[in-house]
């Protein structure tokens, strides 16, 4: 190899330290809609999402020009729904794990396998855990194939001076125009839409408000930190996804093993 090509390689494989959101990454990473693409920032950290339809149609092509985007892929619906696979197994309750091996057979698998834990808090809040664990090996396998050292996040820094510009970037509110909505905005028509419902779509609100505040202690909970966590053994995992497109396995064979 040349000298020219062996500086060429070296540059190339140049570290480089990232103070990355780790919560807006795992977001990134698990949300697989054809729609939606983000990017992280890898000066800041930041991961900025893109919804088509939604943002301004010139987004992808400003976030292209700018090298410190990069491109996040997510993790696939397959490969989420050997989370969901790997998981099952885990489950002590036989009952309960009969009827998540049927919730994953066919079209619909991750809705009915989160609605089947929904009624179960103990076992719901491992799968959190469980998913979150392997999101951040995936997450951290990305960041050392592209370079990529996450670092410790700084607290904001002081106000710049008035008399120094500010160079524009991209903000999350040109990404999508919701933010200027606001917090109360949101929850003024939440309760506009509640004041349309029965009493039994209200009940079904509650419960999948419940679910998304216990996924989110969940996340808590895991103390995730911005150094490395040591990796749980490579294998198929199982994970829910919110694309439920693609086909998936029989779970016939699951279920006769589980018997």
């Amino acid at each position: 190899m040349s000298d020219a090509e062996s500086g060429s390689r070296t540059e190339s494989q140049k570290i480089t330290d990232v103070p990355v959101d780790w919560e807006a990454l795992e977001d990134a990473f698990e949300n697989n809609a054809p729609e939606v693409h983000s990017y992280l920032h890898t000066s800041t950290g930041e991961v900025l999402r893109v919804v088509d339809g939604i943002a301004d149609p010139e987004m992808h092509t400003r976030i292209a020009s700018d090298s410190n985007y990069m491109r996040v892929d997510p993790v696939s619906s397959r490969e989420q729904y050997r989370w969901m696979e790997r998981f099952i197994p885990m489950v002590d309750d036989l009952e309960l794990r009969n009827r998540l091996a049927q919730a994953i057979d066919g079209k619909g698998a991750f809705r009915r396998f989160k609605d089947v834990l929904m009624a179960h808090a103990p076992e719901r809040e491992r799968w959190f855990a469980f998913r979150s664990e392997r999101l951040r090996v995936f997450m951290e396998a990305w960041l050392t194939a592209h370079a990529l050292k996450p670092v410790p996040r700084v607290a904001p820094a002081a106000e710049p001076d008035a008399a120094t510009p500010k160079p524009p970037g991209i903000s999350q509110e040109q990404l999508s125009g919701r933010r200027a909505r606001g917090v109360e905005a949101l929850r003024r028509q939440l309760r506009e839409l509640a004041e349309s419902l029965g009493a039994r779509d209200l009940e079904k609100v509650v419960t999948f408000a419940e679910f998304v505040k216990a996924r989110r202690a969940a996340r808590n909970y895991g103390g995730r930190t911005d150094a490395p966590t040591t990796p749980v053994p490579e294998s198929d995992g199982g994970s829910d996804g919110s694309d439920d497109e693609e086909p998936t396995p029989s779970s016939r064979r699951r279920t006769a093993a589980l018997r």
